[in-house]
């Protein structure tokens, strides 16, 4: 099929990616009326829609994140639903728990908006699944060569000798990593490590994952207002907003370790704040980003979020059509996304 004598099934509007024939958004960053939404990142998914679509787990943790009441309704992976003709479905996108790339049909032709992604099986989201389509929207995050992962296990060995080293020392081992994804995921490598203390901001998400029958390491909800002395030598997860608080302040003898994709690169703003780094992300590093787009066999992929002029300069280098989108919102550098955001 030829993608240029095809009319795309995506366009790129002010609101966002926006399906023309079934008449909705794929996470919109203005409000509509009906958006589909790949994650519950604050940089998809946004307050002020009329109606959202996300996978039921994504489904939880709308609820308990955005200010109002909301109509979300949830399906599971791979369950089509049809909207306005188009045929929709949800596949898992291994970038946190819930997540999903976006599958859109119509009259044979077939759009995938992948949203975040990673392409290893982190242990708690559901792993990545490949969808062929014609038209593909990837992310570029860490789409540079520089950015290469561990393997999941030795993450888990690398957090582990470090917590260790800190246990003999008789320091107190705090991570720095986002409440959504990044932190369940670090509780996950760091079970068994010692009790579990959370600050209560993740303890709000776990709350929701329970709800929605997801299992996670037995932990305690810290409040950091109260004494803390009971820490010394533990495990303590908070999120990036209280890098260099008065709450990190408090703990005793703190040794803290900063989860980031951008601890890669040494040069990082944050490293100088953190004693140790961990190239730790939710994202496809180089090679996931390249290896997702090729098993597409996309006929043209559109890049967002990232180093999306270098990526797609690259991609076409490969002998794959793809551009750069060129809405704001989609096309710049989102240095909020693994520093604040999705950290």
């Amino acid at each position: 099929m030829n993608y240029k004598k095809r009319q795309p099934l995506l366009e790129f509007t002010p609101e966002g990616i926006y399906c023309p024939e079934g008449d909705f958004y794929v996470d919109p960053l203005r409000p509509v009326k009906k958006a589909l939404i790949t994650h519950a990142h604050a940089d998809h998914a946004r307050w002020g829609m009329k109606q959202y679509i996300a996978h039921h787990y994504t489904k939880s943790i709308l609820h308990s994140r955005l200010p109002d009441p909301v109509e979300v309704q949830g399906v599971e992976y791979n369950t089509p639903l049809t909207i306005n003709g188009v045929k929709v479905s949800f596949h898992p996108a291994g970038h946190v728990i819930g997540s999903a790339q976006i599958r859109l049909e119509h009259r044979g032709y077939v759009a995938v908006v992948s949203g975040d992604y990673k392409l290893e099986d982190d242990g708690i989201s559901a792993p990545f699944e490949p969808v062929r389509c014609h038209e593909f929207v990837t992310e570029s995050t860490f789409g540079l060569p520089i950015y290469r992962w561990e393997t999941q296990q030795a993450q888990s060995k690398e957090l582990s000798d470090w917590v260790e080293l800190n246990q003999a020392q008789g320091k107190t081992s705090v991570f720095v990593g986002y409440s959504l994804g990044k932190a369940q995921r670090l509780m996950k490598m760091l079970e068994g490590k010692g009790p579990l203390y959370v600050h209560r901001s993740i303890g709000k998400l776990n709350e929701a994952f329970t709800e929605a029958g997801v299992g996670l390491p037995t932990y305690i909800e810290q409040d950091f207002f109260a004494d803390v002395k009971h820490l010394k030598g533990g495990v303590v997860l908070v999120p990036p907003a209280l890098m260099d608080s008065n709450v990190i302040k408090k703990i005793p003898d703190a040794a803290i370790g900063l989860c980031s994709g951008w601890m890669r690169v040494r040069g990082s703003r944050r490293w100088r704040s953190a004693d140790r780094g961990f190239a730790i992300s939710d994202h496809a590093d180089w090679q996931g980003l390249l290896k997702a787009v090729k098993l597409t066999e996309a006929e043209h992929v559109h890049v967002t979020h990232g180093q999306t002029e270098v990526f797609a300069r690259y991609l076409r280098e490969q002998g794959i059509s793809a551009s750069a989108v060129p809405v704001p919102g989609y096309s710049e550098k989102r240095d909020d996304d693994e520093q604040t955001e999705n950290f």
